[in-house]
């Protein structure tokens, strides 16, 4: 140590001799300019201690390069902790301290309202209108109409019916908008203040109420349930959002009024006009369509027939929509004052007649509805048609009636067999419209229709068919002979047992049996003309003069006449006796081709058919020539004469009428069938024992006699000749 002020001792100092410079210990350097031109280096590679400390230095230098670029980044993110809330507040005491600042309430405003923007902008994109809508939203029911154009019965599990909007007068739409949405025109499709009331109800008391646009309930009827929730409800304003931009106003109302609930069984403005008014909605007055509004509102509260508190309600709500549209100006004042009087509805919506012979009717009408609009089932069982039929209602009640009588007297008479007795019967005009049928007792225990079934054979009651016949084409006595002409008066034999003879002689059976025609009662009547024939309904005659003429010709005739081909069994001589087997239908259509001069029209039971207001392309039978007028004036001749030796008292007060009976060898089946006013009608009377198979059974004696013949007086009862 030195002491101060002094100079060192240099006893005490280190000396080191000076050494050479050792060059392997001088640090040697690239020459620059070498470095720059590339050239490569000789010197001696570096140390591994050496290359670690060059490359700790280099990533040191990137990493102040870097941070020295993000410095201003930084510094500006330092400056946002001024926004970090600091919460509970410094510099406060107490409750204070709790209490955000106003920047702080700001922020959090601003926040939600961004979120709750961003979240309803995502549903919107991602809410989709869905292709289908539900059941009740598309679904409509048939409805049937007598030809008075009456209601007759409907089909389908809602009733409802589209109507175009231009269909539906405009007072009735507003009285509609005016108590239910009455800014509708120009509202967006929701109402904000209206879906905030339903939520905070949903949440407060469970129940979701009022303030929909009429966008919001028509998104109701058609695309969602009626659950009561948040979510629903959310849904719900979404599709009315997307909705209010894709469709027109005037759509969507047009749909709102074709889908809402009316109560009494009905949806749309057209179904509500007829159950509470009985017309249709175009027929309506302002008065009506502001009751059938309220019903909008709920319909167990305001139709008036269910209670008096519902028809006070239905009173005051009334007024108040008269009140709401003069307040919109979509009525005057002085229009206004006409409608003091509450326009009291129907107590009950009409009824229809189902279950029972309607039913028969429906099923008629529907197979041919289909058949002529060509329809499928799925398309017509969608609904929404309106079917118009040809069934007149009085002359079916009197055929009713009368079989109902028959049927009843039967049950006294001939309590064992009378049941299993049918009856079927029906009338067809000239011009081939089915006015009334008979189906049977009742559609819903007995399904089938008696009118249309092809179940027992004709009997005597076809050979008008074999007359016209010949006196269309005559007959041929040799094969290859020219025709013969028949006439009214032409004789044949009408002795019972006659054998049927063919050109080459006896026609003989496949069991080797000669084939003889019979007479009822066995009766002999000598040489005969065919009209007496005809009028006292001798069989014998017509089964050699069908064999005379050619049984394909007199099956051709009969076919062109109006009965069905498929009928017809083997073409043999019994042929000519009514082995066929036509429905009461069919063989009243071909009596009424003789009426209408020998033109036939296919019967049909559909007049028209309309769809929502608009007509259905029908296609309607056309007119064809089946014999000619005079052979058809011919057989009406010989069937007015059968009528009036059958029962003088009744054709002296009714000139004009044709009938005949028609029975069977083995008396399976009786017939009556005339006309009367160029209408043509079918009785058939049977016995079957469907719990033990479909082959007809002996009448024993529930048809009665020829002389009191049980047909004969359901023919006359229904045309009222007794």
């Amino acid at each position: 140590m030195t002491r101060a002020g002094q100079e060192p001792d240099e006893t005490m100092q280190l000396k080191v001799p000076a050494l050479p410079p050792d060059e392997t210990v001088q640090l040697r350097t690239v020459d620059a300019e070498l470095s720059r031109t590339g050239e490569r280096d000789t010197r001696e590679p570096r140390t591994p201690g050496h290359r670690r400390k060059a490359t700790r230095e280099a990533a040191l230098s990137r990493l102040r390069t870097a941070a020295a670029r993000w410095a201003p980044h930084l510094r500006r993110l330092r400056r946002l902790r001024r926004l970090r809330p600091r919460y509970p507040r410094p510099g406060r005491t107490g409750w204070r301290r709790w209490v955000p600042s106003w920047r702080q309430w700001l922020g959090a405003a601003l926040t939600f309202l961004g979120l709750t923007t961003a979240a309803l902008t995502v549903a919107y994109a991602a809410t989709d209108i869905p292709e289908n809508l539900n059941a009740y939203a598309t679904q409509q029911d048939n409805v049937y109409f007598w030809s008075d154009g009456t209601p007759m019965a409907r089909t389908g599990w809602v009733r409802r019916q589209d109507m175009p909007l231009e269909d539906i007068p405009e007072d009735v739409r507003w009285a509609v908008l005016a108590a239910e949405n009455a800014g509708f025109y120009s509202d967006a499709g929701i109402s904000l203040s209206g879906v905030t009331r339903a939520v905070w109800r949903t949440l407060g008391e469970g129940d979701t109420q009022g303030g929909s646009t009429i966008t919001q309930q028509y998104v109701k009827n058609v695309y969602l349930n009626q659950d009561r929730s948040v979510g629903r409800k959310f849904t719900e304003a979404m599709l009315a959002l997307k909705l209010d931009n894709r469709m027109s106003k005037d759509d969507i109302l047009e749909g709102y009024l074709n889908t809402s609930w009316f109560g009494r069984g009905t949806y749309g403005m057209q179904r509500a006009a007829q159950a509470y008014y009985g017309k249709d909605v175009g027929e309506l007055n302002v008065s009506e369509a502001a009751f059938l509004a309220s019903l909008l509102k709920g319909a167990a509260l305001y139709d008036p027939a269910l209670s008096r508190a519902n028809h006070a309600r239905a009173v005051e709500r009334w007024s108040w929509i008269l009140d709401r549209m003069v307040d919109i100006g979509r009525l005057s004042p002085a229009e206004r004052a006409r409608y003091r009087t509450f326009p009291e509805p129907l107590r009950q919506a009409q009824g229809y007649d189902t279950g029972k012979q309607s039913d028969y009717l429906v099923e008629l009408a529907a197979q041919y509805a289909k058949k002529a609009a060509r329809l499928t089932d799925q398309q017509f069982d969608l609904g929404g048609y309106q079917i118009y039929t040809t069934f007149d209602r009085k002359r079916v009640t009197a055929l009713t009636d009368a079989v109902t009588k028959a049927r009843e007297q039967a049950r006294k008479d001939h309590p064992a067999t009378a049941k299993t007795a049918h009856y079927g019967a029906a009338s067809v005009a000239a011009d081939g419209r089915i006015l009334a049928v008979y189906g049977g007792p009742d559609h819903r225990t007995q399904g089938y229709n008696e009118s249309n079934a092809t179940t027992v054979p004709a009997g005597s009651a076809f050979l008008p068919f074999v007359y016209a016949s010949a006196l269309d084409h005559g007959v041929r006595k040799t094969r290859d002979g020219a025709a013969t002409e028949v006439t009214p008066q032409t004789l044949y034999d009408g002795d019972d047992g006659i054998p049927v003879m063919t050109p080459e002689g006896p026609y003989w059976d496949r069991g080797g049996k000669q084939v003889k025609a019979r007479n009822d009662g066995g009766e002999d009547h000598g040489r005969i003309s065919l009209h007496r024939a005809l009028a006292l309904s001798v069989n014998t005659p017509f089964m050699q003069l069908g064999m005379d003429t050619g049984l394909d010709r007199v099956r051709r005739t009969a076919e062109a006449a109006g009965l069905l081909g498929s009928s017809f069994g083997p073409q043999v001589p019994a042929l000519s006796l009514g082995s066929a087997t036509p429905s009461a239908i069919r063989m009243a259509s071909g009596y009424a081709t003789f009426a209408a001069a020998g033109t036939h029209v296919e019967p049909y039971s559909v007049a028209r058919i309309t769809r929502n207001g608009s007509e259905v392309r029908l296609a309607r039978p056309a007119s064809r020539r089946a014999v000619p007028a005079k052979v058809a004036e011919q057989v009406r001749s010989a069937l007015r004469d059968a009528f009036a030796l059958a029962h003088p008292a009744t054709a002296a007060s009714a000139p004009r009428v044709t009938g005949k009976t028609g029975t069977t060898q083995d008396d399976t089946a009786a017939w009556y069938v005339g006309t009367a006013a160029s209408v043509s009608t079918a009785v058939v009377a049977y016995r079957i024992d469907l719990a033990k198979s479909l082959e007809p059974l002996p009448l024993k004696g529930v048809a009665g006699t020829p002389a009191d013949s049980v047909p004969y007086a359901v023919f006359s009862g229904a045309l009222g000749l007794d």
